[in-house]
């Protein structure tokens, strides 16, 4: 049985206090904290083991070896995948850039579309405008509608103006509409799209759109952005349907700087290097080189040793805990939390964004409070011990596209409370009275 309450205990930062107040920290989307046992792996890698891997035959580097290559083993167990085919990053956003440089560039030509989402994180949305860009291939976005879900059919948009707009801009060729609008004569190449919005925390029907997508366009690949997935949900990549997925090892509970892109295989072998140097290549000679077997073609260098073991000892501790429990958690608060701010809406002192069926979303609430601009409310939050976050959260057309500069975000993780929320509904109430 999921016991939050012995989860909390796990985390040392969660006794700290912000301004006098208890830390509420509710910004795990932009990243999660750490339990005691990943800072302990960190720390008896440097304490006992440090060495490089890979280039040594003395013990401590064998050790560190082992130690990297243990993490490789749960984190692939962990999606389903095998060892080879999870390629260590350091974060979400190299992984997709990994794509767009070494796939995007040898296989999407001028006569191509590559279709996104409005929903997208800037990472899995200006790499692909900069590879259009580059090749001439047409871009294409499936709009939301008014709760942040995907549009379907372009005649669902309310506004009809934007209904299969064409935009043309520095070379880039932009084309919104609904989904199947946007696939229906087969020309997507590629399709990379988020499994679960960090800003409304949106999650698309992938399954759906994938066996769509399959099926109008059989040679689309398709690349999952899964940073506000993995953390959250079970995610099998054997029955997923993606050819990529990408995700960062400091959302769910491991040390920043860590990231991983899994591929197919089949597909990782064909691609070139992203980065070179050492320990990628296979063989060397004056004149050029030959490259190493996955997955250490695309690891050039040293990489974050310590960081790598964090992510293995936070994916140990995801898996004590169960995902569909971690799940399960975040849906329990979720219905808690909106039916809470849907009260102070009814009051008419917040707007709340995104679905309202909570199988539609992740552990994002984004809200603004009226008549106050979202960085104060967060400022004020803050002075009562409340993370949030407030901004654009690096989805810049989403948010501007609810006619709004910015939104406050408040997201829930293995270690939130309803006390919590009630806190933060609580000090939300107080934000509209400092300003009269």
């Amino acid at each position: 049985m999921f016991d939050v309450d012995k989860v909390r205990a796990d985390f040392p930062i969660l006794k700290r206090k912000i301004h006098g107040h208890d830390l509420v920290y509710l910004d795990s989307g932009a990243t999660s904290q750490k339990p005691e046992s990943v800072i302990k792996a960190m720390d008896d890698y440097y304490r006992n083991t440090n060495a490089n891997i890979h280039r040594g035959v003395y013990e401590l580097s064998v050790e560190s070896t082992r130690l990297v290559d243990e993490a490789r083993k749960k984190v692939a167990d962990f999606i389903g995948a095998r060892t080879e085919e999870v390629i260590f990053t350091r974060n979400a956003s190299e992984s997709l850039n990994l794509v767009m440089y070494s796939w995007g560039r040898d296989n999407i030509k001028k006569e191509d579309a590559v279709l996104i989402s409005k929903l997208e994180h800037h990472s899995n949305l200006v790499p692909w405008q900069e590879l259009c860009r580059e090749t001439g291939a047409e871009l294409r976005i499936i709009d939301v509608d008014g709760e942040g879900k995907l549009v379907m059919r372009t005649q669902e948009l309310k506004n009809s103006r934007t209904q299969d707009e064409v935009l043309t801009e520095n070379g880039l060729k932009v084309r919104l509409g609904g989904f199947e609008g946007l696939i229906a004569d087969g020309k997507v190449k590629l399709f990379a799209v988020t499994g679960a919005s960090n800003v409304l925390g949106t999650i698309p029907d992938l399954a759906g759109m994938l066996t769509a997508i399959k099926r109008k366009a059989q040679n689309a690949t398709v690349v999952v952005d899964a940073s506000q997935m993995v953390p959250h949900m079970k995610v099998d990549v054997k029955t997923l349907g993606a050819d990529f997925i990408a995700f960062s090892g400091h959302k769910m509970l491991g040390p920043t700087g860590t990231g991983v892109l899994w591929g197919k295989k089949e597909v990782l072998s064909k691609m070139r290097p992203f980065l070179f140097g050492g320990d990628m290549i296979g063989e060397v000679i004056i004149t050029g080189a030959t490259w190493a077997d996955l997955p250490s073609r695309f690891e050039a260098g040293t990489p974050d040793i310590a960081g790598i073991i964090g992510l293995g000892a936070a994916v140990d501790y995801l898996e004590g805990l169960g995902m569909d429990n971690v799940r399960h958690h975040e849906k329990d608060l979720m219905v808690y939390a909106l039916k809470k701010m849907v009260e102070l809406q009814d009051e008419e002192l917040v707007t709340v964004y995104g679905p309202k069926d909570v199988e539609e979303r992740g552990g994002a609430l984004a809200f603004n409070v009226i008549g106050v601009h979202p960085h104060d409310a967060a400022q004020i939050l803050d002075n009562f011990g409340i993370a949030v976050r407030s901004g654009q959260h690096c989805a810049a057309p989403l948010v501007t596209g609810f006619g709004v500069p910015a939104m406050v975000r408040a997201t829930f993780y293995v270690y939130n409370t309803k006390k919590e929320i009630d806190y933060l509904v609580d000090k939300i109430r107080e934000i509209p009275k400092i300003f009269t």
